[in-house]
């Protein structure tokens, strides 16, 4: 994963878009500004003007956590068997197709629309058979250490259950 560099606040938009889709990211702060406010592991911050080897520092400690992180995703096989944190458990069809899609954007929001496509490639459901399968997909996941969260008005977040 490649570390995105976004201008505060010129690129507010730009940063907000970047947290959404769960990218790394260094945020140049002008002079004057405030720093915004994160607690996510996948961002940092430094003041302009920045020293170029600060600003490669600061790249390769980011790069250094993205890659540590990749080590926490949980693995999916084709057989519908999710791994995580040496538990395992079996998923059927659906519930394998939800799953794929929450893991593509682990730790990162999915809309409502994005997973019934996903589970639903042929024709999207109505909202209740969707909200039945993430009450069951749920369940499955508390032996694992995974939880999905819901995100009002945005659609779900799959995390590692010790995180929230």
């Amino acid at each position: 994963m490649e570390v995105e560099l976004v201008r505060w606040p010129a690129e507010e938009a730009r940063l907000a878009e970047l947290r959404q889709a769960g990218s790394a990211r260094l945020v140049m702060v002008e002079t004057g500004s405030t720093p915004p406010l994160s607690t996510d592991a996948l961002e940092d911050w430094v003041r302009l003007p920045v020293d170029d080897e600060d600003l490669r520092h600061r790249m390769l400690v980011l790069t250094e956590r993205v890659r540590a992180s990749g080590d926490d995703l949980p693995d999916l096989d084709e057989n519908g068997l999710l791994r995580f944190h040496g538990a395992w458990v079996s998923l059927p069809p659906v519930e394998h197709r939800l799953m794929a899609a929450l893991i593509e954007r682990f730790r990162a929001v999915v809309s409502r629309e994005m997973l019934a496509r996903a589970g639903w490639p042929d024709n999207v459901p109505d909202r209740n058979v969707l909200d039945v399968h993430i009450v069951r997909l749920r369940r499955r996941l508390t032996p694992v250490g995974l939880v999905i969260r819901t995100v009002r008005s945005r659609g779900y977040l799959l995390e590692d259950a010790g995180v929230g």
